[in-house]
């Protein structure tokens, strides 16, 4: 695929969507690839600072590993949730010990049965980082019902278990993440087991039947 991901070619439905091969920065409906640290040619702080956006070292690195790494997801965010127009870094990533697993209850918007975070030894998979801003961390709270007014779906915290590296295998350190923070957030489980989300898709993931992981059994530092 080329070095222009545009939102149509990457629709957020079904849910969690899909995502371009690389690292991107998203900006007007459109991912520019980020390989090699280059972006368009230029180092990625140089292009962004060409735009007058802030630099990686003053954005957060907050771990997606749902929707929130998909191009039309972002746009959305942008229409709907008043997501700044500054661009956004998304980070192609392994993690290792961590899973996105299907959460027990659904999504009221549509049905959809969304990802909530695990810790599970031994299991690697492939997400995304957002480098954000405060301000588009605000937003994300907004959306993950983690604002002091939200419905406290998911809360923000630091991963203290498993590793995030980059695709060139560079260890991210001080990693944050949405974490379930209410029952119908928590990892389902069907059988006594968790699902994964790599495993099982989302048409048959909103079709399980199963009970929610109790709290005891999971914990994120704050």
């Amino acid at each position: 695929m080329g070095g222009e991901y545009a939102d149509a070619r990457f629709p957020a439905d079904p849910y969690p969507g899909s995502v371009p091969p690389t690292s991107y920065v998203h900006v007007d409906r459109t991912g520019f690839a980020l390989v090699g640290g280059l972006v368009q040619g230029e180092p990625l702080d140089d292009w962004l600072a060409a735009r007058g956006a802030a630099p990686t070292s003053a954005r957060m690195a907050v771990l997606s590993y749902g929707s929130n790494r998909n191009p039309s997801k972002i746009s959305w965010l942008r229409e709907f949730l008043g997501l700044d127009a500054e661009p956004i870094v998304v980070l192609r990533v392994r993690t290792s010990g961590l899973a996105a697993v299907w959460a027990h209850g659904l999504r009221t918007r549509d049905g959809a049965r969304p990802a909530v975070l695990a810790a599970v030894p031994g299991v690697v998979e492939e997400h995304a980082v957002w480098l954000a801003t405060p301000e588009q961390v605000a937003v994300l709270d907004v959306c993950e019902g983690a604002s002091p007014d939200g419905d406290g779906r998911y809360r923000l915290a630091r991963l203290n278990t498993g590793e995030v590296r980059t695709d060139d295998g560079t260890l991210l350190r001080d990693v944050h993440a949405y974490v379930g923070n209410t029952p119908a957030r928590r990892p389902l489980l069907v059988d006594g087991a968790m699902v994964r989300c790599a495993d099982v898709p989302q048409e048959v993931a909103r079709t399980l039947v199963g009970e929610a992981r109790t709290p005891r059994e999971w914990r994120w530092s704050r």
